[in-house]
Parts: C-alpha cells; structure tokens; sequence
C-alpha cells in the first residue's frame, strides 16, 4: 500500500518515543516523567471541567492559559503561544520559521526529534558536535545558517549552558531565530524567556509535561517577540484551531496556581538526583553533571546495551541510544524513592 504515499514519506525516518510497556510491577525509568502526580489542584480543576461543557470547542486561543503564563513568566499575553505539548510547538517552529534554505544548527547528541522536523519540511541539517565532556559551545554556533535549536538543559546528557552563554549564541545571531528548548529547565537550568524583549530573534519553548508533572496532558508553549508568535499563530490556525482541549486548558492553569506544589515537587527530583548520581558513581559509573530530572551514565567495564538488558530482565527499564558517542551510555530517569532504591539495589549484580 505504500504506492499511495507521497514521495518524501518512504524516506522519512520518524522519531521513536520511550517504551510504555504494559507491565505490571515494572520499575520505569526511560521516559523522563515525574515521579510524583500533579497538585491536587489540577485534580480538581480537570473534575470540575469534566461534565456537560465537554460538547462545545475550547477556546482556540487559550487566552486563560496565556494571561496565565504571561503573568508567570513577566511577559505580555501576546508573547505567548499555545500547543498540544512542546512537540507540536516546535513541529510549527520548524515549518513557519526555519524554511529559509539554509541549514538548521543543532547539537549532534541532542533531542532526535529535530532530524525528523527536518526530515518532514526538507530543511538541511547540521549537527554541530558537543565537546568531550558534552557540553554545547557557544563559538561553534556562528556563520551562515537558517535558523539554531538547542535544548538547555541538552538531551539526553543533561548538561546545562549558562544564561550568559545561551546569550552569546543568540547576540551572535541577529539574523535568524535561535531556539532554546526548555523542557528540563526548571531541574537546574536558567530559564531565557527573561531575554525575549532583548533579541526578537529569540523564541523560548517549554512544557508541562516534565516538572508540572502533566506529560499526560500534553500541553507545550513558546515565548518570544509579538512577530514570532504570530507566524506560529498563523501555522496554527492552518493546522489545527483547536489544538488544547478544555481539560488540559483548565488543568495546566492550576498547576500555574499551585507554586508551593511546584517548588516542593521539583526539590524532590534533584535530591533524588544526587542521591542516584552518588550511587552510580559508587559503583564505578561515569556520571554526566545533570541538571535535568535525568542522568546519562555509562560503565567503563560494560556495554550499555548489555546492562540495559539486564535490568530489564529484572523489569527495570531505562533508556539505550544505539548512536554514536552514547551508545555505552544510558539515560535513567529519576524516579520515586523506591524506584530509585530498586535501580540501586539491582546493579551491583550486574556491574
């Protein structure tokens, strides 16, 4: 049946998302979600939105969320864009304001979805390759191009760039939009969006999937200069009007509303964090600094594939890249306390 489909389909290579087995008793630890459920708010706004109103649209614009936000970040409500999960917000980045015919910069051991963005609009591709010790250098960042997408903190590495740094590679390149994916931001990095009315070339994205603890949701936003978000707007409504339902609209406003909720949550992860860290590293791991709700970690003395398999075996899943520079490496979420203490427990007999 692939006779039907359009030409640049059959060369596509789509983006794989994290395993979601059905297990049961499965310790999961490979899709980077939280370890603890949302505030009890958003439970009750998503109970409290979930009778009759369900038959009528949403608001298109999402003008609750955005004033929200807005308010949140210091920004105007026009500075804001809405999408159904971060995903979607950088799909319109990449269509609406990366098609100039030039190559898109991004680091060569980042977030894979961005090869596919290219891959699906025709845009070229450069990987710009991150120093030893994985960090992004900001030298490296300059010339001609169409556009620069990096996440901060990076994935999967974790390792985070300094605000001033993130400013360097956005003053260096007045003449294209740079990009800086915040979607672990809040796990130790510093947020851009206190840039944006610096450099109208610079466009901030962020989810509530990782630190709100909403991946279930998928609700993503953009901020940035009046005339970016417009362009987005405009793919949008192209694509896609309604693209936030009333249960996530309502839900993602009250984990704004919930700040103590947020902060205790947050703290939660990055003690968890060193604790995993001191362990790994207890046991002969090399640990990448982290600065997200996520560590990359590898064992001098074994592939990563093979200890993959182990814990697996031992249902503990965490994430293997079969790439270049990683593939010892892997990506273990942070989880609760006894998922951690499950994952601690298990290695000693593999490594």
């Amino acid at each position: 049946m692939s006779r039907f489909w359009s030409p640049r389909i059959k060369d596509l290579t789509p983006y794989v998302p994290g395993e979601q087995p059905k297990l049961r008793d499965l310790v999961k630890l490979n899709t980077n979600e939280h370890p603890l459920g949302p505030s009890p708010r958003v439970l009750e706004a998503i109970r409290a939105e979930a009778g009759d109103s369900l038959r009528l649209y949403p608001d298109p614009n999402g003008d609750a969320l955005k004033s929200k936000l807005a308010d949140y970040h210091g920004v105007s409500p026009k500075q804001v864009f809405l999408g159904n999960g971060s995903d979607e917000v950088l799909a319109h980045i990449f269509f609406g304001l990366f098609q100039h015919g030039k190559p898109i910069l991004f680091p060569d051991i980042t977030y894979s979805f961005y090869p596919v963005y290219c891959g699906i609009y025709n845009i070229e591709a450069r990987a710009i390759p991150v120093a030893g010790d994985f960090s992004i250098r900001p030298e490296d960042y300059r010339g001609d191009c169409g556009g620069i997408i990096f996440p901060n903190p990076n994935a999967p590495s974790g390792k985070a760039l300094a605000l001033s740094e993130v400013e360097r590679i956005v003053g260096s390149n007045p003449d294209v939009v740079v990009v800086i994916d915040e979607a672990y931001v809040d796990f130790g990095a510093e947020t851009a969006i206190g840039l944006v009315d610096r450099y109208p070339n610079l466009l901030v994205t962020q989810t509530l999937s990782k630190s709100r603890s909403l991946a279930g949701l998928r609700v993503g936003f953009a901020v940035g200069h009046a005339d970016l978000i417009e362009a987005l707007e405009r793919v949008k409504n192209s694509f896609n009007s309604y693209p936030l339902d009333r249960l996530a609209l309502v839900g993602a406003v009250a984990a704004y509303e919930d700040e103590a909720y947020f902060r205790q949550a947050t703290e939660y992860v990055v003690r968890e964090r060193q604790r995993v860290t001191d362990g790994l590293e207890q046991l002969g791991f090399e640990v990448v600094p982290s600065a997200a709700n996520f560590v990359l970690a590898r064992h001098p003395d074994h592939a990563g594939a093979d200890i993959a398999a182990a814990l697996r075996e031992r249902s503990i899943i965490v994430r293997h890249f079969n790439k270049p520079r990683i593939e010892n490496h892997l990506r273990i979420t942070i989880g609760s306390e006894t998922q951690n203490d499950a994952l601690l427990g298990a290695l000693p007999d593999i490594v």
